[in-house]
């Protein structure tokens, strides 16, 4: 089996439909597929209704979260959407990200930068607006070659010159959320120091005793000799070890499939999940 638990449509900040996503993935020969966009679940509908036959969809979320003052991504897998307190949180994100990326266009206006907010509303059409639609804009302006370079302290990282913070949850109150709606919690990219400061694995310590079920270690922003230390992490903590694209669609040059989870980890998030199934395709209309 081929695994990936880690995607985005144009449901957050991907450049795929979610039936265009559960598509692709059926052709890259994958076997399951996450659709954890950003602080939502307005894909889950349309990727189930497109579902092609042989090709079984995890319902999740990328949660934004920060503590300590480091912003983290915790991925929350098959959990029940409709638990009122989870989706009264989930809102709250959403709704900070408009405000957030008018901040982040004013800072960029000061900066000398022509960018406007028609142009990043106009790049991230039915999505939420987030940082990587603020950086597709740069690229189109020139002011950076790719998205990733828009990631930096010049710019969009964490504390940069044109960073502006939004409402995130803590990472403790996540896991709670994410437990009491039924679903299975794993830390996303925890070593990617490349988008800025990660939280240190003491505080990864502190997240497994509060009941988080995995990390994600094999992922493009890990090197080899960070994945294998975060696989030995994970097995003094007792956590699960996950593999994912994190497949954006043309934002990023990552191609779904690129990394995958063991179908062993696979079997074990099911097994825990209590608020949702993962949903088997019966080939949608978009499959005929």
């Amino acid at each position: 089996m081929r695994i990936d638990l880690h995607t985005h449509s144009t449901a957050s900040d991907g450049t795929d439909s979610p039936a265009e996503l559960v598509l692709g993935a059926a052709a890259a020969g994958l076997d399951v597929v996450a659709l954890t966009d950003h602080d939502t679940v307005r894909g889950h509908a349309e990727a189930v209704a497109a579902l092609p036959e042989g090709l079984t969809l995890v319902t999740g979320a990328e949660l934004s979260c920060r503590v300590d003052g480091v912003g983290l991504h915790m991925l929350a897998y098959l959990f029940d959407p409709d638990e009122p307190e989870f989706a009264r949180e989930r809102e709250l994100v959403r709704d900070d990200r408009v405000p957030r990326a008018r901040a982040m266009v004013g800072k960029l206006r000061e900066l000398g930068v022509p960018v406007t907010w028609e142009q990043v509303a106009r790049i991230a059409g039915d999505g939420s607006v987030g940082r990587p639609h603020v950086a597709t804009a740069l690229v189109e302006l020139g002011v950076v070659a790719t998205v990733s370079d828009a990631f930096t302290p010049d710019w969009l990282g964490d504390g940069g010159r044109a960073y502006a913070e939004k409402h995130e949850l803590d990472p403790f109150d996540a896991i709670r959320l994410v437990k009491a709606a039924g679903g299975v919690t794993v830390l996303a990219h925890p070593a990617a120091v490349t988008r800025g400061r990660t939280v240190p694995e003491a505080a990864i310590a502190e997240l497994a005793t509060a009941g988080l079920d995995g990390i994600e270690a094999d992922h493009m922003d890990h090197d080899e000799p960070t994945r294998a230390r975060l696989r030995s992490l994970a097995r003094e903590l007792g956590l699960l070890t996950t593999g994912s694209s994190d497949y954006h669609g043309s934002r990023k040059t990552v191609e779904l499939g690129a990394y995958t989870t063991d179908p062993e980890i696979y079997g074990e998030i099911t097994r825990r999940a209590t608020g949702a199934f993962p949903v088997p395709g019966a080939g949608g209309p978009a499959a005929r």
